[in-house]
């Protein structure tokens, strides 16, 4: 932020608040807070700033968390786990190898970790795994600052109502002061990652998604090949091989950013190339294989600028998404060179949650920033939408409450506790009213 803009990673979103606050207690969160609806302003936080959408832009007080940092407590639990609070503010990069120390690890990751815990959670970060839920499954307890600067517990046994809401509550219900996580002993993870063909991977998806651990492919438009990525969980006394730090220059930095970045500026001058530089991108990927602290493994360095939008759809639906974006792209003169990356996660019970009630696989579209992403992600949207999509809260999407309420069992119970809890409405922005009315 300078001195009178913030913007977002992507600077596809921007803000021009009446004041910036940076508090470094829970108390000065909640007189900030307070202070601010006194004087009639909207409210926002910011962490890392890693979501595409306005989520967090206001016109009122912009609140930084990035202050609120640290671990405050870790309560061990059976079996060898540990309930561990968490000042909301922390990036995920400084958690992770906090919890390593301690012995213990997040059940399951994204793979970026710029992102503070709380934006994380508040938005549906997620990771892969047939079997795993996103980071939000992990949480057993909040503590929330309301409009009024009421700092309120939560959890499944008290405020039940707003903990179930505010688990992935869009800053709309109330401001993430600490979170407790439900964390598990340190675990390291195999890599296994190698090029395929589309059709390959898709005719084995069930065994593939469902028969290890944490699986993801990376799809090359306007051809057949993959990247697929295969993770499996190992004790964390299993002795690591980590990329080599030549290895790991060339394929993450040279190759994932810098020719990644260079490919990109040839391609929005020259789109025509684009399939053609795909097919030899894909080909010129090698098998890899290496074994390290789970999140390492989970994590990789994204420094090349994009736009993204990503849908949940339901896993059975998987295959006729794909091949309906293969047939819009052949049918029509748009040219993509980001790869379409395929996730998937565990149905869950999160309220708001895009895998509420439904194992589901998640389809990330990503456009370049400097070129127009508009005709595509309308496209992939729609097909989406035609089997029952659920956007990314924290990815661009032109969705609306009244289209998105029908999909969401939970949808009115969420926006009553918005109601209970913000009447006045000190939480909104423009993008709230777009998605909850």
């Amino acid at each position: 932020m300078d001195q009178q803009t913030w913007h977002n990673w992507a600077e596809c979103a921007s803000a021009s608040p009446r004041r910036y606050a940076t508090p470094a207690s829970v108390a000065e969160l909640s007189f900030e807070i307070a202070r601010a609806t006194t004087e009639g302003l909207h409210v926002k936080c910011v962490g890392a700033g890693h979501s595409f959408t306005p989520v967090a832009v206001t016109d009122g007080v912009l609140i930084s968390l990035d202050n609120l940092s640290g671990i405050k407590s870790v309560v061990h639990t059976e079996p060898a786990g540990a309930l561990v609070t968490v000042l909301a503010g922390t990036r995920l990069r400084d958690l992770n190898p906090m919890l390593w120390d301690l012995g213990l690890a997040m059940t399951n990751l994204g793979d970026i970790d710029a992102q503070s815990i709380a934006g994380a959670i508040a938005t549906g970060t997620h990771g892969t795994g047939a079997r795993f839920g996103g980071l939000a499954t992990q949480v057993r307890a909040l503590t929330l600052v309301l409009a009024d600067g009421t700092v309120v517990e939560c959890s499944p046994e008290e405020n039940s109502e707003l903990f179930e809401a505010a688990r992935i509550g869009l800053g709309a219900v109330g401001v993430i002061a600490t979170l407790t996580l439900q964390c598990e002993p340190a675990y390291a993870m195999r890599a296994v990652e190698s090029p395929d063909r589309l059709s390959a991977v898709m005719e084995r998806i069930d065994e593939n998604s469902r028969g290890v651990d944490h699986f993801e492919f990376y799809w090359f438009p306007h051809t057949d090949r993959v990247l697929t990525k295969r993770n499996t969980r190992l004790p964390a006394t299993t002795p690591l091989e980590p990329v080599g730090r030549v290895r790991g220059f060339v394929d993450d930095e040279l190759l994932s950013n810098t020719f990644f970045e260079g490919v990109n500026r040839v391609a929005a001058q020259f789109p025509a190339a684009i399939p053609k530089i795909n097919e030899v991108a894909s080909r010129a990927l090698s098998a890899r294989e290496f074994t390290d602290r789970s999140y390492r493994v989970f994590a990789s360095s994204r420094r090349v600028k994009f736009r993204e939008m990503e849908y949940a759809v339901p896993v059975e639906a998987l295959p006729d998404t794909l091949r309906e974006i293969d047939q819009w792209l052949g049918r029509s003169d748009f040219r993509v060179a980001f790869p379409v990356e395929v996730r998937f996660a565990a149905a869950d019970d999160v309220w708001m949650s895009t895998a509420h009630g439904r194992d589901t696989a998640y389809v990330a579209v990503h456009q370049y920033y400097r070129r127009d992403h508009r005709p595509y992600f309308d496209a992939v949207e729609s097909i989406a939408r035609a089997a029952d999509g659920r956007p990314h809260w924290g990815k661009l999407h032109s969705r609306t409450a009244a289209d998105l309420r029908p999909t969401y069992q939970r949808f009115d119970e969420f926006c009553s506790v918005r109601d209970k809890y913000d009447p006045s409405r000190v939480f909104d922005n423009d993008y709230l009213r777009q998605v909850l009315g």
